[in-house]
């Protein structure tokens, strides 16, 4: 079996946003040269999110609403958490968005339903952030 590790780097020029990172993804399985397996994709940040959904710019926007409702970035003071920092917010979203995602490798491809791709999910942004991507296989 084969293994293969690789981080993406990603600098966030705003404190909330979604990447599409599936085409760097797709690079990393290309890289490996596993055929059949696993891709494991995480954040490496307690304010990030990795996820699969659809590519779609309402759908991100209404994630950002939805997520803004559940867990409001303001009033800093409303979170036990906020002190030295002041993203309790960040560590909620990324909660409810999941840390990670798990794809089946076939043929050399990602074995993804019609529209699946994988995104980058940031809710504490303007700074440099990594994910981690770990295929294993043959």
């Amino acid at each position: 079996m084969k293994s293969y590790r690789k981080e993406l780097w990603f600098d966030i020029p705003k404190r909330r946003m979604f990447i599409n990172i599936t085409p760097e993804v797709n690079d990393c399985l290309k890289e490996s040269g596993i055929k059949e397996g696993l891709l494991l994709v995480n954040a490496m940040h307690i304010t990030a999110s990795v996820f699969i959904n659809d590519d779609e710019r309402g759908l991100h926007q209404d994630f950002d609403k939805w997520l803004e409702k559940l867990a409001p970035e303001k009033p800093y003071s409303q979170y036990a958490h906020n002190g030295y920092e002041d993203n309790a917010d960040a560590h909620l979203k990324r909660t409810i968005m999941g840390r990670e995602v798990v794809v089946a490798v076939t043929n050399g491809k990602l074995d993804f339903g019609p529209w699946e791709q994988i995104f980058y999910g940031e809710f504490d942004g303007m700074r440099r952030k990594r994910v981690l991507v770990k295929i294993i296989g043959e």
